[in-house]
């Protein structure tokens, strides 16, 4: 889960919290006022009531309490907080949503009051403080967007270093704040260039070389053909195969590092024939191809099939009886051959230059290119040893 995303889901649960208990706030502070200021203004009520025959005293009454006579009022527009009816009349205390103000409605006999109370200091107190709760939602909210706007800039870092991860040398992170985020942006920068130009030199350089030795190596199978002395010509051959073999393997692996690749979707038939292509087997009873299940595989089908071939290769180099099988399951591809059991584990040989010692033959450079391949994929390769046959088993789903 994303940090916006873990910030966001904080924010909810504050901003929800903060809302319940600014509501059950208002609630006690309401209920609590209104009756407060109904048993100040019931008292009030009950004194005109008892002289409400005594007009004097009802004005005197009035102008005490800073009350403010009314001619009529809309019901429908108040809640009643009180209500009780006399035997002659009846007091009710009613209040307008939304003000902080109170009509008294007092009836006897003939004689109507209609009076309305001054502000109460109370509801403004109550008022504040709900705005308060409120201010206190509006600045979380602010704080919230806030942040959201500070870790922005961490999308922005987290894509360039996975477009330079993915072999996009050139990426670079475009902020120039002047807190740590634009520290690390940099920073970042300038690791980005350092390594771009030495990657780009040991490319330059194993280009080179590559050439340099590719020449040499040319020149010399074309002067063994002059060599009359077969055993020593065969010898000479050999050596000169074996330098062009390394050369090309060293090469390849050195492509992977950097080279992006070209991915397509395939299937996993057409995957095992262009490797079968590659190999140039005259004898095709030395390999049985069992197909259950043909899939489809999204990926690099030039570097794939180098993978797929060198597994062959070593099937069949180290086999001690043959036929060789692949078998073709549901995402996966399986090479199995007679032979000895691995004496190591497999990320052992999937280092470049280790191999068994009883069986010397190459560079040990094989099953690396392998791994490197399929780790540019996010593809595995397993292996397990069972009734006397090596699996080699190149699984098709993306590591999680």
């Amino acid at each position: 889960m994303s940090i916006s995303k873990k910030i966001s889901i904080l924010f909810l649960i504050s901003f929800i919290l903060m809302s319940i208990i600014g509501f059950w706030i208002d609630t006690i502070n309401s209920k609590r006022i209104d009756d407060l200021i109904k048993d100040k203004y019931l008292k009030i009520s009950n004194e005109l009531l008892l002289n409400i025959d005594n007009k004097s005293k009802v004005d005197e009454l009035i102008v005490k309490y800073k009350l403010r006579p009314l001619k009529r009022i809309y019901p429908s527009s108040h809640e009643i907080l009180y209500e009780k009816k006399h035997t002659f009349g009846f007091i009710s205390i009613q209040k307008k949503s939304f003000e902080d103000e109170f009509i008294l409605h007092i009836n006897f006999l003939d004689e109507n009051l209609i009076l309305k109370t001054p502000d109460e200091q109370n509801i403004n107190d109550k008022l504040q403080l709900n705005a308060l709760i409120f201010l206190d939602i509006f600045v979380l909210l602010l704080i919230f967007l806030y942040i959201l706007k500070l870790l922005h800039p961490l999308k922005t870092i987290t894509k360039e270093i996975e477009n330079f991860s993915k072999g996009n040398l050139s990426s670079r992170i475009n902020i120039t704040s002047n807190d740590e985020i634009g520290t690390l942006a940099q920073t970042f920068n300038i690791m980005a260039s350092t390594l771009e130009t030495l990657i780009t030199t040991r490319e330059e350089l194993l280009r080179d070389i590559g050439h340099e030795l590719r020449t040499p190596i040319a020149k010399g199978k074309f002067a063994i053909e002059k060599i009359d002395d077969f055993s020593q010509k065969e010898l000479l051959k050999k050596i000169f195969m074996d330098l062009e073999t390394l050369t090309n393997e060293l090469i390849e692996l050195e492509k992977l590092n950097s080279s992006k690749l070209d991915i397509t979707t395939f299937s996993a038939e057409t995957l095992i024939l262009e490797a079968l292509s590659k190999l140039y087997i005259t004898d095709e009873s030395k390999i049985q191809l069992n197909i259950q299940n043909d899939f489809k595989i999204t990926g690099d089908l030039h570097y794939l099939c180098l993978a797929l071939k060198n597994i062959i290769d070593n099937a069949l180099k180290y086999a001690t009886k043959l036929p060789i099988c692949i078998d073709v399951t549901d995402n996966e591809i399986n090479v199995r051959n007679y032979g000895k059991a691995l004496s190591k584990t497999l990320e052992h040989y999937l280092k470049p230059f280790t191999q068994e010692l009883s069986q010397r033959d190459g560079f040990g450079l094989g099953l690396s290119i392998v791994n490197k391949v399929l780790d540019k994929h996010q593809f595995a390769l397993t292996y397990t040893f069972e009734q006397e046959q090596n699996h080699f088993t190149l699984h098709f789903v993306k590591k999680v």
